[in-house]
């Protein structure tokens, strides 16, 4: 018998409307041989000593199996304010795992069985009755670890449950003793996760007896609809980027809704899996975050955008110094397996603030992807700065490095938006050098982090809304952006913060965004339940712990169609919105077909509360426009005075 032969086959079944299904083939190999990095690919080529998975993305059973399912202050107050808004799981259950399972079940299956002998009255009333509690016990905890569709009881076998139950009467709990479900105060709340657990699940979102929301609330927003809706495809919504630049050789059709950065390293390497696969099942892009291209990304064969941070991860080296600087030839070898490259400048939870993964949390995959050496002997930190440039004529040569060294691919930058005057220095430098990046990614200052002071998180960068609007007026300003047909603009505008529904992005593209990016959002689809527990290692749903024992409970091959279902239903939500206004595609929508309510009886278009977005374009370069944005652009520098600050300083 051949070694794939000798391998003991377990399938397991994803049912879609209890009418179809697909197998799911894994190995199992020795117990005292533990394996954290898991590997997809084709039956044929697992190995004796690895734990692989035949998984659906990898054969015709995965397109299968997709199509199907689109017919369907101190420490101590920190850990106290931590557990009074946590979604998550009591400690005693948390405390609890597969061994302890294992150890409780033999120990009272041992007590049964000396009590019987003892009393020889095996069939007396109380011990039947213990024996028939037992057996529950053993069948429901291992019936807990067998299944796949749910982490928390595969993780906490019989305990588990108890979530579940919980959650089954929560809603009258809910309804008379405890709160509203879209009370404020917690990062999404219940209504928006509940719209995500059943988009990711195939199950359609429908509301009955009405909106929940108080339409006379100051902030209530809405769509002005047409009374001729037109008709749209929802996969035909595809954004060019890098299409309206000749130095960009091989642009990239992008979907409306991507996987925003989170790196490998706050997330385990199942959930980069999953989401990698996910995205590939559904045609939309991962961004990697700052931890470099790990081999999880490559494994679930995504489109990739790598996300080059202050660290440089997966293309810098140490210098001698001990700082690390950008490798040129380690950036030509990775970017082959990249889409398009982001430059991160800073980003929305925590602007002006550098990374921190403490040692214990370093593997060797992680080690691996961001070119550390193992085992780690100190925490990895990055810079809250760039050192391969520090002004922004220096950035626009970086950008055109990159370009060259990826042959064309498109190159974009993130960032939040905090000192305005700032921004328009960049424009400037972008109108002055002619180099520009094909796309910009603005981050909104609500968006959301594995772990952030909580002064950066709450009181650092400015908002989405703010932030995006002024981003696209001062681009418009200056012609790289047309507001009236944002296909023909030559910098592509990609938006994160908060999005979830196709209002969000709806609204997101009103104030100038062609695409939008999520991360909580998908998470949500991975299974996450707001546990707030992403710095602790401890996620009872395996996405943010580098402890296999946790992460051990997430499937991949099970939660990349949840990625899928969920981008999918909810860009199919965004195009239906679109149908209601009678435009005929994501670049036309204005700020005008949004309309926000700002006082008893008064409300406003967007266009009216930012006005800044009534710039026409070209306006800046002519010194006209909006007051409150023109006066921004006069007390940012002057350009050719600070050319020649910069040279100078070059000189000395």
């Amino acid at each position: 018998m051949s070694n794939f032969e000798a391998k003991k086959e377990i399938t397991s079944k994803i049912n879609y409307n209890s009418k179809h299904s697909f197998k799911v083939v894994r190995t199992r190999k020795e117990k005292s041989q533990t394996k954290s990095c898991i590997t997809f690919r084709s039956c044929a080529d697992i190995e004796d000593e690895e734990l692989s998975y035949c998984v659906p993305f990898n054969s015709s059973i995965s397109a299968k199996a997709y199509e199907l399912a689109n017919n369907s202050n101190g420490v101590d107050n920190t850990e106290v304010s931590l557990k009074d808004v946590s979604a998550g799981l009591p400690d005693f259950i948390e405390e609890w795992n597969r061994n302890k399972f294992r150890k409780v079940g033999y120990g009272l299956t041992g007590l049964t069985l000396a009590s019987s002998l003892n009393t020889f009255m095996i069939f007396e009333e109380h011990t039947i009755l213990f024996t028939a509690g037992l057996g529950f016990y053993w069948v429901v905890g291992l019936r807990d670890m067998k299944q796949k569709s749910q982490t928390i009881r595969r993780n906490f076998p019989v305990l588990g449950n108890a979530r579940y139950l919980l959650e089954m009467i929560r809603p009258e709990i809910r309804q008379y003793f405890v709160e509203a479900d879209n009370e404020k105060g917690v990062p999404y709340d219940r209504n928006n996760r509940a719209i995500a657990y059943q988009r990711s699940k195939g199950i359609t979102a429908t509301m009955a007896f009405g909106s929940r929301r108080d339409a006379d609330a100051i902030g209530y927003e809405w769509i002005n609809h047409s009374l001729y809706p037109s008709t749209l495809v929802a996969q035909d919504q595809r954004v060019l980027v890098g299409g309206n630049n000749p130095e960009c050789t091989q642009p990239y059709s992008s979907s409306l809704l991507n996987i925003s950065a989170m790196s490998f390293g706050a997330l385990s390497g199942r959930a980069i899996l999953a989401l990698s696969a996910g995205a590939k099942l559904g045609g939309f892009s991962h961004n990697t975050g700052e931890g470099g291209i790990s081999e999880y990304h490559k494994e679930g064969k995504a489109d990739i955008v790598w996300n080059i941070g202050t660290a440089y991860f997966g293309c810098g080296k140490f210098s001698e110094g001990g700082v690390r600087v950008f490798d040129p030839e380690m950036f030509v070898e990775n970017v082959k397996h990249a889409k398009m490259v982001e430059i991160k400048l800073s980003q929305g939870a925590k602007p002006a603030h550098g990374g921190m993964l403490p040692k214990e949390k370093i593997s060797p995959d992680i080690a691996k992807a961001r070119n550390l050496d193992y085992p780690c002997q100190e925490d990895c930190h990055s810079p809250s700065k760039h050192n391969a440039f520090s002004n922004p004529f220096e950035l626009c040569e970086f950008i055109q490095k990159l370009r060259t060294l990826s042959n064309g691919k498109p190159i974009g930058m993130k960032l939040c938006i905090g000192q305005p005057e700032e921004f328009c220095d960049l424009v400037k430098a972008f109108v002055e050098t002619g180099i520009h990046p094909d796309f910009i990614t603005v981050d909104g200052g609500e968006g959301g982090t594995g772990a952030a002071p909580p002064e950066f998180s709450n009181s650092v960068g400015t908002p989405l809304a703010e932030g995006l609007s002024f981003v696209h007026a001062v681009l418009v300003g200056v012609g790289l952006r047309d507001p009236q047909d944002k296909s023909r603009s030559k910098i592509t505008l990609i938006a994160s913060g908060k999005v979830l529904t196709g209002m969000s992005m709806f609204r997101t593209f009103a104030l100038g965004a062609d695409v939008c990016n999520a991360a909580r959002s998908f998470l949500f689809s991975l299974g996450c339940i707001q546990a707030l527990k992403c710095a602790t290692n401890t996620c009872p749903t395996g996405i943010t712990t580098q402890d296999p024992a946790l992460s051990w409970g997430l499937d991949p091959s099970y939660k990349q169609v949840r990625v899928a279902n969920f981008q999918r239903e909810t860009v199919n939500a965004c195009v239906e919105l679109m149908e209601a206004t009678s435009i005929e595609s994501w670049a036309k929508i204005q700020p005008r077909h949004v309309t926000r309510r700002v006082g008893l009886g008064v409300s406003k278009h967007y266009v009216e509360i930012w006005d800044h977005l009534q710039v026409e374009k070209g306006d800046l370069l002519q010194l006209k426009g909006p007051e409150s944005l023109l006066k921004i652009w006069k007390s940012s520098y002057d350009i050719s005075s600070l050319a020649s600050k910069i040279t100078a300083k070059a000189l000395r």
